[in-house]
């Protein structure tokens, strides 16, 4: 079958537009960059939140490359590095990535306090802790923050056991006779 030729163009033309698109990026503008949230005492805070637990984090420009680290309080004396708090490695990496997208590993000083939940949750609620520390220390980094997902609050939860059951799906034995 031949194809019929169309006209080249049934849409009327409106006064002041050209016929070709503009690139889409020259239509978009870039969101502007926001002025730095100021800091409480010297530090900038963040909190995050992933299944049942919570990390208060709260972060500042190290003086030193020794203060550079991420530490975590597990009471008002003692703290713990993420390598001594966390076992598994996925764990260890999901707390450290905002630092590693922003390129501020080496630069700055965390603190995180971290109540609730297993590893796997309070390893996400640091990460979205962390984001959101950083976003409002520099803006600037808000841009790849967000292109990682690391802004976006995982609200995925586990679904509550109903009565008459064995759990939340799951059904108690069934027996005709």
């Amino acid at each position: 079958m031949a194809e019929t030729a169309k006209p080249a163009s049934t849409v009327p033309m409106i006064p002041g537009l050209s016929a070709t698109p503009a690139p889409a990026a020259a239509v978009i503008a870039e969101k502007p960059v926001r002025a730095p949230k100021p800091a409480k005492a010297g530090w900038w805070w963040g909190v995050g939140r992933r299944k049942t637990a919570v990390a208060r984090v709260r972060l500042r420009p190290a003086k030193n490359e020794a203060d550079a680290k991420v530490t975590i309080q597990i009471t008002n004396k003692k703290s713990k590095t993420v390598t001594e708090y966390f076992a598994e490695e996925r764990d260890r990496a999901d707390a450290m990535a905002p630092l590693k997208v922003t390129g501020t590993s080496g630069k700055i000083e965390v603190v995180v306090r971290v109540d609730g939940g297993g590893f796997m949750g309070q390893a996400g609620a640091i990460k979205l802790g962390i984001a959101r520390a950083l976003k409002d220390y520099d803006p600037a980094t808000e841009a790849a923050l967000r292109a990682q997902g690391m802004l976006t609050r995982d609200s995925r939860d586990v679904e509550r056991k109903k009565y008459g059951q064995a759990g939340a799906r799951r059904r108690f034995q069934f027996s005709k006779r």
